[in-house]
């Protein structure tokens, strides 16, 4: 979701001057949607599609509302003619600057102070906060650490606990109570951004927007819940605390999303080993 601010699917963001797109594909497989041959993407049924667009659009809400607290969401009503005055994205460039120093529970670290580098940690920031390490209790309070200002993620833990253990919503996308998928099945929750846009820098506060493809569902024989993909903006805002960027707070959307691709489904394995034998990417400049 969107990360999520927290979690996967969500954000708050700050504008850049640079949007930078990455495609991956992957060959198309034989076998249907998870295992009973051939099928189109069209071919999922619009029960399971309904399910996975219903449970997604919660997830987004409940985060929303577990971010609201704070001044990262309140904006002045000067806000958006800033916002408006701002220049066209452009593609993603070389800045010469390092773009990154380290990492933080697999978090990358050390952005530079500029407005490249605040979209740099936005895009990496929907990442985490969209990976299932949100699912487990140990991972979710790390990347919390990680990701947000030591008052936001103090004034965070609580409501996102709530998010990401209630046992209703589990069930629902067909984890276990302990966030863990059943056995023999995979659970996917990963974001890809495809670009980001500064919205407003102001040397030590930023406002990025990170659009982003999520694959989240559960990919395994017989699984109720595929993976399916949707389409997320972000709206990040970040703060620059100890010599780095982190979220202050998030706004998620739904979209822009595209026309669906008329390619085969992959089948319940090939989606599993995608899932773990492509390892994610760094996002930096």
């Amino acid at each position: 979701m969107s990360l999520s601010d927290d979690g996967g699917y969500g954000g708050d963001g700050h504008r850049g001057s640079e949007a930078g797109q990455t495609r991956t594909r992957l060959p198309g497989s034989e076998g249907d949607l998870y295992g009973s041959g051939r099928r189109p993407r069209t071919g999922m049924s619009s029960r399971n599609l309904v399910t996975i667009v219903g449970v997604i659009v919660l997830l987004l809400a409940a985060i929303a509302f577990a971010n609201r607290d704070g001044s990262g969401n309140n904006e002045s009503p000067g806000d958006s003619a800033k916002d408006t005055a701002a220049g066209p994205a452009r593609p993603t460039s070389p800045t010469g600057t390092k773009p990154v120093s380290g990492k933080a529970s697999g978090i990358a670290t050390g952005f530079a102070k500029t407005e490249q580098g605040a979209q740099s940690a936005a895009a990496n920031y929907v990442v985490a906060l969209s990976s299932d390490g949100m699912y487990k209790s140990n991972q979710r309070d790390a990347i919390v650490n990680a990701v947000y200002t030591p008052s936001a993620a103090k004034a965070r833990k609580d409501s996102l606990q709530k998010v990401y253990t209630d046992p209703k919503f589990l069930g629902r996308i067909g984890l276990k109570p302990d966030g863990t998928a059943p056995g023999g099945m995979t659970f996917v929750s990963r974001a890809n951004p495809v670009g980001t846009k500064s919205e407003k820098f102001e040397g030590a506060t930023a406002k990025v927007a990170v659009w982003y493809s999520l694959l989240f569902g559960i990919a395994g024989q017989g699984s109720q819940n595929p993976v399916a993909e949707s389409w997320y903006t972000s709206t990040m805002q970040l703060q620059w605390v100890n010599g780095d960027w982190k979220v202050v707070g998030f706004t998620p959307k739904a979209g822009p999303a595209p026309v669906g691709g008329d390619q085969t489904a992959a089948t319940a394995k090939d989606m599993s080993q995608a899932v773990q034998g492509f390892g994610g990417f760094t996002y930096a400049r």
